[in-house]
């Protein structure tokens, strides 16, 4: 029998062949598979993933649907300009634009084949459309929230008339993002087959360690799994990121090494895995706020040797313990009164609500990477799991 490697047991970036951890949606009590392969079997109907950002929901897609039947693109392909049925052409590989024409052959005595008729062809929506079905394919849009908002818009409606030929489509958001173009269309109404990916618990991230390190014949305890799914975030990536890095840290693939998982390098496993993140311009952008023009910001002593500004408190308390994705103001406020217990000053809560309004204004007109959280109804909501992993373990 062949022998396994770490790579190819835990994959943070592909599909998990042994690692996979089935899930049931608390909704209807089924499996996500089973709610996904119902939703593409109602003709007529458009596909509405939401969850948050690496929760698998992509895997998901690649586990229910055959590889060689999902055509994947990002929100992110779609500009301003860009037209929609061109860019899946281009996916698929179908000819855009072209001439086709048809020839007489003369007798034997002709000199040469002469052109009866030529046509020019553009590549038309019901072309890609019957391409699709005849195929069996199935569209899967993931991060459709990186489009602007006005193709948001376009690409809507270009799946509304879509999917009442039986085209099969899917698209993939997160929550807390302005999901409008879609779920609240009123043209779809009716129309969709909405799936809502709840977020990882403990004990379903525990199952990718327990499984894979079974896998490769290593021993490890159900209170260390543990950690390293708190230390998840809630993320079934993050957690194959972490798993593989205590088999490299540990040298599970050499022949001779242990073949048990030593708590003592789980920290070390953490700090190793923010090697390949990069989030330290985003923290930079973050900790600087907006331009003070000119006018100098009140610190508060943390103790010391550190003092900082709201701004730099904010995302201090955003590492504290417990990791947390969520937080509402008052979790927020009562991190930094721990943080500040050294300080003569304490922040009120309408400077730090300010200076969240802040945040969200600048990273709202930032590139994608920056958007790592979402400041609303008084909740700070983490929408990349990776950016708070990398706070809390990261050089920054």
């Amino acid at each position: 029998m062949e022998r396994v490697l770490s790579e190819q047991v835990f994959k943070p970036g592909s599909f998990p062949e042994y690692t996979y951890v089935s899930r049931i949606s608390p909704e209807l009590k089924v499996e996500y598979e089973i709610r996904l392969k119902q939703a593409l079997k109602i003709a007529g109907c458009l596909t509405s993933i939401i969850g948050p950002s690496k929760m698998g929901k992509t895997v998901l897609c690649e586990k229910v649907i055959d590889l060689d039947k999902l055509v994947e693109v990002s929100g992110g392909d779609f500009t301003t300009n860009a037209d929609f049925w061109k860019v899946l052409a281009v996916k698929v590989g179908l000819s855009i634009e072209g001439e086709y024409g048809e020839y007489q052959q003369y007798d034997s005595n002709s000199r040469k084949k002469q052109l009866n008729k030529t046509e020019k062809f553009i590549i038309s929506k019901d072309i890609v459309i019957n391409y699709f079905k005849e195929n069996g394919l199935v569209l899967v849009i993931d991060d459709f929230h990186y489009a602007p908002e006005e193709v948001q818009v376009y690409i809507a409606q270009q799946l509304k008339d879509a999917i009442r030929k039986e085209f099969k489509a899917i698209v993939i958001t997160l929550p807390h993002r302005a999901d409008d173009a879609i779920r609240k269309n009123a043209d779809l109404t009716g129309r969709l087959s909405l799936i809502n990916i709840e977020p990882w618990d403990k004990g379903e991230l525990k199952q990718i360690a327990i499984k894979g390190f079974n896998k490769l014949n290593v021993n490890i305890t159900d209170d260390i799994a543990l950690k390293v799914a708190t230390e998840s975030l809630t993320s079934p990536q993050l957690m194959q990121y972490i798993c593989l890095s205590l088999c490299t840290l540990l040298g599970i693939d050499d022949e001779s090494s242990q073949k048990e998982i030593d708590e003592t390098r789980l920290e070390d496993s953490y700090r190793f895995t923010t090697i390949n993140f990069e989030y330290k311009d985003v923290i930079k952008v973050l900790k600087e706020g907006p331009n003070p023009r000119g006018k100098p910001r009140k610190i508060y002593n943390i103790n010391e040797n550190e003092a900082l500004d709201v701004y730099g408190l904010i995302i201090k308390a955003l590492a504290e313990n417990p990791p947390l994705v969520g937080l509402s103001l008052d979790e927020l406020i009562n991190r930094i009164d721990r943080l500040t217990k050294a300080s003569k000053e304490k922040l009120d809560k309408k400077k730090v609500k300010d200076s969240l309004n802040q945040l969200q204004s600048i990273i709202k007109e930032k590139e994608a990477i920056y958007q790592v959280f979402e400041w609303k109804d008084n909740m700070l909501y983490i929408l990349d799991p990776l950016f708070l992993f990398y706070l809390r373990w990261g050089v920054h």
